[in-house]
């Protein structure tokens, strides 16, 4: 159950507050001096403070009050407080607000105000506590890949990516075939390259191969490579990117544009380790460990005629699914904050733009706005507007529209001031809405 803890030298202000909170269904616990006060904080588990500002008759410096908040402060450096102070020692109130109080209410307090400010924190503490666990449960995770695993300084923190990582670290000790799948721009070969670094033969060469950046009369001698005069230009002899990689890993992507003869000798090398150049009638002899990367569908190419089904087969023993940056959008901020390398920082509403993008172009589109946007921006502090991203679509759903001041202050005043049903009606996060509030100056 939630708890409130007192700290009021006043019986009947800890009775009032009580009953008050009681209400709410909120547990209340009372505390006549600070003594007594950080000794409760030592044995319950406490999620927001309500403290007085002076504790012995005929005080009204609030001396006292900031000690006990700063002895607070000092222990449990996240944990709410809120002040209840008269008028005179409201700034020093302000001051306390200033180094890290949550809030401060004048004697007589208003009761909605006080129990709406304390719903608020409440709800607050718990996202932050159930941010904490997932923070940590991640940062667990990923310590436990990196101790077991080499991840080639891979920046990610979303757990489909963690997923992901982990299955392509599991194969990769096995020697079968490995198919990348996932949209063009993705990071399929930095997977591959994981692949190779945990592998039994990543001390060999890791070559790769863009099958899409070739025409297609030169894949063959591209892979197999070429003896001299085996086609126009060809003056001397080539060895191909199989030979290159023996002892090693071959990383083919966009293997669907690989045409029918050259995925026929493909499915060869596969099968025995065996192929002949362009020209040559020499058999060679390699042994590559080979994965291969695709955004096409290639059962939809089988069924057309493009690609062999033996070789789809052969290729997909095992399936390592890459999904968008649209699916991982906890990766956006730690991969820009990689990208910009200390050269700039993202303000707060760069970072809100960041995540409401849909990235169509994945991480090459993202690594190409931040590259973009640190060199416009004039003082090293990049806004929406340095980013250049197109505004949300016109029926982009509604916690990416912007309410107006008077849609945020109706919605306030409709929820009683609790900021998380003012939130969820206008299809915002609390934050989002907190960083409305600021925006329009409207008390939180």
């Amino acid at each position: 159950m939630r708890c409130v803890l007192i700290i009021d030298d006043n019986p009947a202000v800890g009775e009032a507050l009580s009953l008050a909170l009681s209400l709410r269904e909120i547990r209340p616990l009372v505390a006549l001096t600070p003594e007594e006060g950080l000794a409760m904080l030592g044995r319950e588990r406490i999620d927001v403070v309500i403290q007085d500002m002076n504790f012995t008759a005929d005080t009204t410096s609030g001396e006292e009050g900031i000690a006990l908040f700063k002895a607070i402060r000092a222990r449990y450096t996240d944990l709410p407080v809120i002040l209840l102070t008269a008028w005179t020692h409201l700034e020093a109130a302000v001051e306390l607000v200033k180094a890290g109080a949550s809030d401060y209410l004048a004697k007589p307090w208003d009761d909605n105000k006080l129990l709406a400010t304390v719903e608020n924190l409440l709800e607050l503490a718990e996202a932050n506590r159930e941010a904490t666990r997932v923070h940590v449960e991640r940062r667990r995770r990923r310590e436990a890949l990196e101790s077991r695993y080499e991840l080639d300084g891979l920046v990610f923190a979303s757990e489909a990516m963690s997923r992901t990582i982990e299955l392509a670290c599991q194969v990769a000790r096995s020697d079968v075939s490995v198919l990348v799948t996932g949209p063009n721009g993705a990071g399929k070969e930095r997977i591959a390259a994981i692949v190779h670094a945990n592998s039994a033969v990543r001390h060999g060469p890791f070559v790769a191969v863009n099958c899409g950046a070739l025409p297609g009369e030169l894949i063959e001698a591209e892979l197999f490579g070429a003896d001299a005069g085996a086609y126009t230009g060809a003056n001397k002899a080539r060895e191909g990117r199989f030979e290159m990689a023996h002892g090693g890993t071959l990383f083919l992507d966009e293997i669907g544009n690989l045409p029918l003869p050259g995925q026929m000798k493909l499915l060869r090398v596969l099968e025995t380790g065996q192929f002949e150049r362009l020209g040559s009638g020499r058999t060679r002899q390699v042994k590559v460990r080979l994965v291969s990367a695709t955004n096409a569908d290639l059962k939809a190419m089988i069924a057309a005629g493009t690609f062999r089904e033996d070789l789809y087969y052969r290729l997909n023993v095992i399936d390592v699914n890459l999904p968008p940056l649209s699916e991982r959008s906890d990766d956006i901020l730690p991969l820009a904050g990689h990208f910009l390398d200390g050269k700039a920082t993202l303000t707060e509403d760069a970072r809100e733009a960041l995540l409401a993008h849909s990235w169509p172009g994945n991480v090459r589109e993202l690594k190409n706005a931040i590259a973009r946007a640190a060199l416009l921006a004039p003082d090293g502090r990049i806004e929406p507007v340095h980013l250049n991203l197109p505004p949300p679509a016109a029926n982009a759903t509604r916690n990416l529209d912007e309410p107006s001041r008077e849609s945020v202050e109706a919605a306030l005043a409709s929820a009683g001031g609790v900021i998380s049903r003012a939130a969820n009606s206008l299809g915002l996060s609390r934050q989002a809405l907190y960083r409305r509030m600021e925006r329009y100056g409207l008390a939180v």
